[in-house]
């Protein structure tokens, strides 16, 4: 049977209604959209996206890693964890002061970016002048009429509240992978706790980013899991990156390859299928992509990238190379929100 049963089909009509939103794929109809012939899933990926994002804009979001290193977590794929810190050789920095990460969302806004993204290296906010000092940057990013977007780990309902207050845009916290294969990449914090922090910022007014990392040894049915978790939530994440694992040296996950550039277009046409109205974020990995399958990744429904030299810690393509491809490709720069 095909997976695409039921879908909007390439010939149907241009007038043919929006897809309709879904939070009730099983695993299998995922599992077969992955593994489906990659020129149907293609075209039906093009269809979803082109009824949902008919203007051909590409978000360009800058990230910033304004506290580094020293993280409690064991996530394994990650270079700022404590845990191995000895191996990778990262070294502990303070959080940055908020005159240097705004004039830094500043470049980042000269050079292009709508989006400024703040990325602290904590399993979880506590109260006091630090996070007072993120909320002054969020305001101050707001003011650069940019977006903003944090990553601080956990997350209560008050201080959620409070990042609203300050005039967020965006949360992230990715889900990384399927609940099943979970624990083999963290065990210092649960899936649940993912999910509560993620409720709690939606239920404050602010937009879910979250997604997935895949490349860390994880089954095509945890794939579709991962997906499905993030489709049965209800609405859709805002913005959902997917990730290309980086392995670095030092980390557990070093000494795994890197992952096909086609595998993670399926990625990206099966999340855009499953999921038609959010941004579809190419995020790590995509340095070790070329041209030509970055403009596969755009054509399977990718509307957003991460865009400057570095994220975080890893390597990111160059922002000049980035604006040449989007234009090369005929697709436009998003502005900037207005709330």
């Amino acid at each position: 049977m095909s997976p695409f049963k039921g879908l909007i089909r390439q010939e149907e009509q241009e007038s043919a209604p929006r897809t309709a939103i879904r939070h009730d794929w099983e695993t299998s109809e995922i599992v077969d959209l992955l593994e489906a012939p990659l020129f149907d899933l293609l075209d039906e990926a093009r269809t979803i996206h082109r009824r949902h994002h008919a203007d051909g804009q590409v978000q360009l979001a800058s990230l910033l890693s304004i506290k580094t290193g020293a993280c409690p977590e064991d996530c394994k794929y990650c270079p700022q964890s404590a845990h191995y810190a000895k191996k990778t050789g990262l070294e502990r920095e303070s959080l940055l002061d908020v005159e240097d990460v705004l004039s830094k969302a500043a470049l980042a806004r000269n050079a292009g970016a709508t989006r400024f993204c703040m990325g602290a290296a904590w399993r979880q906010v506590k109260d006091g002048p630090e996070f007072d000092k993120v909320l002054d940057m969020v305001r101050g990013v707001r003011a650069l009429e940019m977006e903003a977007c944090v990553t601080l780990g956990m997350v209560t309902k008050e201080q959620a509240d409070r990042l609203a207050d300050a005039g967020l845009t965006a949360y992230n916290h990715n889900l990384d992978t399927s609940p099943e294969f979970y624990n083999e990449i963290i065990t210092t914090r649960t899936y649940d706790d993912r999910l509560d922090t993620i409720a709690n910022v939606r239920n404050a007014g602010v937009e879910v980013c979250s997604g997935g990392i895949i490349g860390m040894g994880e089954s095509i049915e945890d794939r579709a899991r991962l997906l499905q978790e993030l489709a049965t939530l209800d609405p859709h994440p805002d913005s959902v990156p997917i990730n290309a694992l980086v392995p670095v040296p030092g980390t557990p996950l070093e000494n795994l390859p890197r992952v096909e550039p086609l595998e993670l277009v399926r990625m990206v046409a099966t999340a855009r299928v499953m999921m038609p109205t959010s941004f579809v974020r190419l995020s790590a990995g995509r340095e070790c992509l070329n041209r030509e399958a970055q403009i596969l990744c755009f054509l399977a429904g990718a509307n957003s990238i991460f865009y400057g030299e570095k994220l975080l810690t890893t390597a990111n393509n160059d922002a000049a190379d980035d604006r040449a491809l989007i234009e090369e490709a005929g697709l436009r720069i998003k502005p900037a929100c207005d709330s």
